[in-house]
């Protein structure tokens, strides 16, 4: 069972210091107030073998910054340990001193040394946007207001988990593809610039009879063992060059447009686009933020500018007195169906509830788009990959063929 080293402070005002042994944080803080002391401090004791593996994981993770794994595993322990009547200062330091990545617990220590100087807590992360972004710090600002801070701890650690968790499966069904076309590039370079080479020799001297793919594939092969480099070079240049257009606005607006048109993966971007706006529009109305700040926020995490550009422009028809659904009609990103779901939300009072119905329904339809678009590149990439060995094996095939129909005449 594991230990922990404690402060509290007594009815009386006498500070005391111990260790104690409990199931968790939780229970060890329970027993601790049911002896009418007031916890200040609460960390558990780590033997000197965690401490050698602490120190180990501090030097890999030293020059790694936090992601948002690490702001998740903060989120869930820090709502665990309010619920349990920990002081925020009191819990802030426990986590800061479990955590390994090393950068990140200096932002805890000097999120805790802010709130130490009177500063929120909605305060102090605001410093760190790319950790606690605005929906973060948001739910947690209005939290602050209606007095729900552990209850809105755990939401903001669902959202983040569901996201996380989006993310990898887009991720995952874009790198799929990614893989089987590198492995028919890879098979494509071996037998241009391993096997065909050693035919070389056989069909020197008979280019007049040799069949177009393989006067072809033989000039291909000659040209990449002599100028492969330009291959690469033009390759790297080609990648690079994508991604400085990407960085522009126009070229980013011209991809994130692509993305909605692109076969197969249009579905699944959609979905993606639709869940993530839903969701985090639900949420941020459910958690009591005003009308115009969600729109501001939901147009900026949404991951598409043609998105973010529909959002602000709610944003500004909100903010004139309109509704929210008379602007959506003029958009075609959303499915009339939710467009007339949200317009029911606003007339019942309950939109923040539809939506987040509604979110997670599209996040059910993410997962299925994402499933059918691996289900169908497999056999899409392996019918290439069979044309191209194909293709390469005619044209070696072929000419055998008929130079031995030649000599048999």
């Amino acid at each position: 069972m594991p230990q922990y080293r404690y402060q509290s402070r007594h009815p009386s005002g006498q500070v005391k210091a111990g260790v104690m042994t409990a199931e968790n944080a939780t229970a060890a803080a329970a027993i601790l107030r049911n002896q009418g002391q007031h916890v200040l401090q609460l960390i558990p004791v780590q033997k000197t073998g965690a401490q050698i593996g602490k120190k180990i994981s501090e030097i890999l993770n030293y020059s790694s910054g936090p992601g948002q794994s690490d702001v998740l595993a903060f989120t869930t322990q820090l709502a665990v340990m309010v619920r349990a009547g920990i002081s925020l200062r009191a819990a802030l330091d426990g986590i800061a001193d479990q955590t390994s990545n090393v950068k990140f617990r200096k932002i805890l220590f000097t999120v805790k040394t802010d709130i130490e100087s009177g500063k929120q807590f909605s305060e102090a992360i605001a410093k760190y946007p790319k950790l606690f972004g605005p929906l973060y710090v948001n739910m947690v600002r209005a939290s602050e207001m209606s007095g729900s801070f552990a209850q809105m701890l755990n939401r903001i650690a669902t959202y983040l988990a569901q996201q996380i968790e989006t993310r990898k499966m887009v991720i995952g069904a874009s790198i799929y593809p990614g893989i089987i076309c590198a492995m028919a590039i890879g098979v494509t370079v071996f037998l241009l610039t391993f096997v065909l080479p050693r035919f070389k020799g056989v069909f020197a001297g008979k280019e007049d009879v040799l069949p177009w793919p393989t006067v072809f594939l033989m000039g291909a092969s000659s040209w990449m063992m002599s100028y492969w480099w330009t291959l690469v070079l033009g390759l790297i240049a080609l990648i690079v060059g994508f991604m400085l257009f990407v960085k522009t606005e126009f070229g980013l607006f011209w991809w994130d447009g692509l993305k909605l048109k692109l076969p197969l993966f249009s579905r699944m971007f959609r979905a993606l686009y639709v869940s993530r706006s839903l969701h985090t529009m639900g949420e941020l109305l459910n958690a009591g933020v005003p009308m115009l700040d969600t729109l501001a926020i939901t147009g900026d995490i949404t991951g598409n500018l043609l998105f973010k550009k529909m959002w602000r422009n709610v944003y500004s028809a909100v903010k004139q007195g309109k509704k929210v659904q008379s602007q959506l009609n003029k958009s075609t990103l959303l499915p009339k169906s939710v467009i007339q779901m949200v317009g029911a939300g606003e007339e019942s009072g309950r939109l923040g509830e539809v939506l987040a119905e509604i979110s997670e329904y599209y996040t059910t339809a993410l997962r299925d788009a994402i499933r059918s678009v691996t289900g169908l590149i497999e056999p899409i990439m392996i019918m290439l990959m069979g044309g191209v060995v194909g293709f390469i094996a005619m044209a070696i095939i072929l000419p055998i063929f008929k130079m031995s129909a030649i000599i048999g005449h």
